[in-house]
Formats: structure tokens, sequence, C-alpha cells
């Protein structure tokens, strides 16, 4: 397995290591419980250096980028980054990334570890000779800190630079005199940033967070804090195999557009199931694969993610349930797990309703700055 620039520190902190998309990975340190309450109350660093960053550039790329993933790609301004997700032509989809609008003629995206060399394939498959691509995943280290704590953290280690940063914009900037990317993303549903950097300034930004109280956090807590937001993860929610627009995502699909696979995502008649949100009574949790049952037995869906979720109190899933199927809120079901049969009613999604994600930075930093937030 790969090892990010991080590994040394990781194990230095006593982290529980594990594979994940071909790297080993923190699964946990503290604990996953605390870690997920720490992102939820202060402020958490995840390394997600396994990430794959392309770099593309040309004339065309825009246009090219346009048939290639579900959202509007030439409505980004610069600075601006947004979710979407790269279809194959029967509609599944390969993998979900973020498309950052670095220039005019210039577009990083952000992929998953799992997918990147597949997915790097698939670009460089349907773009012209005008375009250059370039994968930059092997020198670029990416750092995210998140919760309510880390716009103040951030302010300190590089000033001004998230003063009026908005929600999925970003910047680049200059952190210990070297340049960075700065995003204001995240997948755990609190206020945060995505940090982009060389491997030795990812780990001194790791450092210095630590130093300013951020604790460092696991794959385990990032499940169950991008669970409790309601968000997919790529092999659970989102396949090759299922009609992207089965997830219900839709402000990541464009419906003004051509792109490889809309003619099967845009088509309602042949979105078989839809993706719901299941509160479960009590801590016992549904797992990948277990039944979706009506309340007179029969199979009307299947989970694909679930946990106890440590903000709500209570066991959560996500899973898909048969198109015919009732799924209007409050509808009773159960779930058929290896052992037990469980209790769940179908809620509205984020789950966790108090996330800061979207709550203006500015009201978050040390020194509060006179004037709009541009928010």
């Amino acid at each position: 397995m790969k090892r990010t620039c991080l590994y040394d520190v990781h194990v230095a902190l006593q982290a529980r290591m594990g594979p994940f998309g071909g790297f080993e990975m923190p699964i946990q340190y503290a604990g996953i419980m605390a870690e997920h309450l720490a992102c939820r109350r202060g402020a958490v660093l995840f390394d997600t250096c396994h990430m794959g960053e392309f770099l593309l550039d040309g004339p065309q790329v825009i246009a090219e980028l346009e048939a290639l993933v579900t959202c509007p790609v030439g409505s980004l301004a610069e600075g601006q980054c947004r979710y979407g997700l790269l279809c194959n032509p029967e509609g599944g989809v390969i993998d979900d990334l973020l498309v950052y609008r670095l220039g005019p003629e210039s577009v990083m995206l952000v992929v998953n570890a799992g997918t990147q060399e597949d997915d790097a394939a698939w670009i460089r498959g349907h773009l012209g000779a005008t375009t250059t691509f370039s994968n930059r995943s092997d020198d670029t280290a990416k750092i995210d800190l998140q919760g309510p704590q880390a716009p103040r953290m951030v302010q300190r280690l590089l000033g001004d630079a998230i003063v009026g940063l908005r929600y999925y914009r970003f910047v680049q900037t200059l952190y210990r005199n070297e340049p960075v990317l700065l995003s204001r993303t995240g997948y755990t549903g609190e206020i945060g940033v995505e940090l982009y950097a060389a491997p030795d300034q990812a780990i001194a930004f790791w450092n210095d967070c630590m130093e300013l109280g951020a604790e460092p956090a696991g794959l385990g807590a990032r499940d169950t804090l991008r669970l409790e937001a309601g968000m997919p993860l790529y092999g659970h929610e989102l396949n090759a195999a299922r009609n992207a627009a089965e997830s219900g995502f839709t402000k990541s699909i464009a419906t003004d557009k051509s792109f490889i696979g809309s003619d099967v995502v845009l088509e309602d008649a042949l979105r078989q199931q839809r993706l719901v949100g299941l509160a479960l009574e009590g801590r016992r949790a549904a797992r990948e694969g277990d039944r979706i049952c009506d309340r007179q037995g029969m199979t009307v869906g299947v989970i694909t993610s679930g946990s106890y979720g440590p903000s709500v109190g209570h066991a959560i899933a996500l899973g898909y349930l048969d198109a015919g199927h009732d799924a209007t809120v409050g509808t009773a079901l159960c779930v058929q797990t290896a052992r037990n049969e469980l209790q769940a009613v179908v809620t509205e999604l984020p789950f966790w309703t108090e996330g800061t994600a979207r709550r203006k930075v500015n009201d978050f930093l040390e020194v509060q700055v006179k004037g709009e937030s541009h928010e």
C-alpha cells in the first residue's frame, strides 16, 4: 500500500492504521466517538493526501468538461468550486469529484483515491489536442481542518486569506512563504477548510494546527460525520452500476446540457430506486447490504451506509428504496440485518441539522471584520 507524507506523524500519534483506496490510512486516534464530537465542537485534522488532483489547461477545457461532468462548469467564476459526478454512457457514476476554476482556461479536478487511475484514463480519452492534462496527485498534499474553531486557527496561520471566504470558494495564498490553495469546503457538515500544498508544507500546517489545539481524526470519524450530514460516499451510495439521478443529488446534475450519460440520467422513467435517509431506534446500526423491508416483510430496498450517529444520538442509515414504494418522510420500515430486525422510519436529510458549514466565516474569526463579509 502507498503511504501519505503524514504517515510518520500518524504513527507517532499512535493512530490505528488500515487500508483505504490503496493507502495505509489512519482509522482512528482517541476513538471515533471522541473525534466525531471534537469536529462538531472544536476543530479536527484529516489527512486526505490520498485524494487525486488533476490540472487541465487549454482553450477548449471548459467545453470539454461540460461534456464530461454532470455539474455546470462554464458558469463557475474564478475562485469557485463545484461538486459533480463523472458518468459512464449508461448513467452510472465513475466517480464524484470537485471542479476548481483556477482561471479562464485552467481547472483542477479533485478525485477519489481508489478511482484515480481509471479517472485519469477516462478524462484523458475525452480531451482534445489543445488541452493539457497533468496528474499532480503525487506532489500535492491535502489536509482538511474542520469544525467551528477551524477558521480562527486558519486566521492565525494564514492571516486575512480566510476573511470573507464564502462556501465553495477558494483562494491561492502563501503559507510559510510558499504557495498553497485554501478551499472553503469539506465533508463533515461543519465549517472548515481544505488546504492543498506541497508535502512539507502540509506537514508543517498539520503540526501548527495541533499546536493551536486541533485534534487528529481518522477515517472512522470522517465516515460518521459525512453520514450525519447526508453526504454520499463513492462505492456505497454512488457506483458505476447505479443511475446517478437515483441518488437525488440534483444540485450536482445540470438539466440544461448534454454530458456523457445524460440521456439516461435525465430520464425520470429510468430511475428504479431513490436514496433516502433512515432513522433507527436505539444504537444498533444497519450495515451496507442489509435489506430494507416494509411492514409485511417484503424487501423494498437496500442499505448503502449505516452507523450510530454520535451527534443525533441514535442509529442512522442511507439506503435505496424501490421507486414504487412510498418514500414519504415518516414512512415506517424495518431493516433486516444478519441477526436482528431493526425498526426504521424515513427521515429528512441531513440527519444533523445544526451544522455550521454554510455559516458566514467571519462569525468564527478571532478578530471581527467590519463591513460586509461578502457571503
